[in-house]
């Protein structure tokens, strides 16, 4: 099934309105660079004006061997580069708030598609503790970038950017990078059920002692399961999902998500889609960048549409038939 980012954009209604949105943003954008243009160089030109003056007064009453370059001369010199730092930040201060609320701002607008969208920046998200470890593997250090909740179609969700890792310093070993999608699942799967990309004989074995619980199945696709590991702590409610709807699922990432397999998570009501990824996802231009809907908006939310739609069909894995099919998007 041929993929296209045109696919995941919301309608032509719902575009406009963000270009609308975006177009009032850029003008405001504008407007904190230009006044910068004109401040930065009045700021630092009056204080350079300032010391040169002072030093000329000081010429008067300095030894003539000694003019421009005596002891009251080199501290005005000093105290006058100083200032001139402190008066270049002051003026740049109008652009650097509007880069402090550069992605509070842009994201909502970004993702108004989105119902109750919510954003956050490095907080840990409400979804987290819930991840089935096994998706992972062990790690004991975790960051978080952004984070965006809210509705797509009929079902809530959370999406955030993490990094796990295992290990201290620069022996610390990566466990995931990438995109976290959490959501309901259509259908509660009666435990844990995870979908990861297949290891070597060494990192299986530990994760074998990590999920001593868990217990592996076969998909029956030989191309499947050489690039999938399927484990469960409930192998009879698992194995008609892991021959079916979620291979079908994982054949259809492999053609939306090429690169890294992604990996796919059950655990009762929640849903998991982890997508493997190094650059960051919600990466914006700098403030004095104009932005361009083309260029940097429309993929981010052709991404955004590819994952929420991906986890949209996920979440129907466990789903009866007839659930299934209404709820079909």
């Amino acid at each position: 099934m041929a993929v296209e980012a045109a696919d995941f954009m919301p309608d032509e209604a719902v575009t406009a309105g963000i270009r609308k949105d975006i177009e009032r943003y850029e003008a405001a954008r504008a407007s904190a660079v230009r006044r910068v243009r004109w401040r930065v160089p009045l700021f630092v030109g009056l204080v350079l004006v300032a010391v040169g003056l002072i030093a000329w007064l000081f010429n008067t009453v300095a030894d003539p061997n000694e003019q421009w370059f005596s002891t009251p001369h080199v501290f005005l010199y000093v105290l006058g580069f100083a200032a001139s730092i402190l008066l270049y930040f002051q003026a740049r201060r109008p652009a650097t708030r509007m880069q402090q609320s550069f992605r509070q701002t842009l994201l909502p607008i970004i993702f108004g598609f989105i119902r109750d969208m919510r954003y956050q920046h490095g907080g840990r998200p409400n979804s987290f503790d819930r991840l089935p470890r096994e998706a992972v593997g062990p790690f004991n250090r975790q960051s978080f970038d952004d984070v965006v909740s809210g509705r797509y179609e009929e079902f809530s969700f959370e999406l955030y950017e993490a990094e796990l890792r295992e290990g201290a310093g620069k022996g610390s070993t990566r466990a995931f990078k990438g995109v976290v999608v959490a959501f309901e699942a259509m259908e509660p799967f009666p435990g844990i059920l995870v979908a990861t990309r297949r290891t070597n004989a060494v990192m299986g074995f530990f994760r074998g002692m990590f999920a001593s619980k868990m217990q592996e199945l076969s998909s029956g696709m030989p191309e499947l399961d050489a690039a999938y590991e399927f484990r469960s702590d409930n192998v009879e409610a698992a194995r008609p999902l892991v021959t079916g709807r979620l291979a079908q699922a994982l054949q259809w990432l492999g053609e939306t998500w090429p690169d890294d397999p992604a990996r796919v998570a059950l655990n009762g009501g929640d849903g998991f889609l982890l997508l493997p990824q190094t650059k960051n996802f919600f990466e914006l231009p700098d403030i004095s960048v104009p932005l361009d809907y083309g260029r940097h908006v429309a993929p981010m939310i052709s991404d955004m549409g590819a994952m929420l739609a991906t986890a949209a069909l996920v979440r129907k894995i466990g789903a009866k038939d007839e659930a299934g099919r209404s709820g079909r998007a």
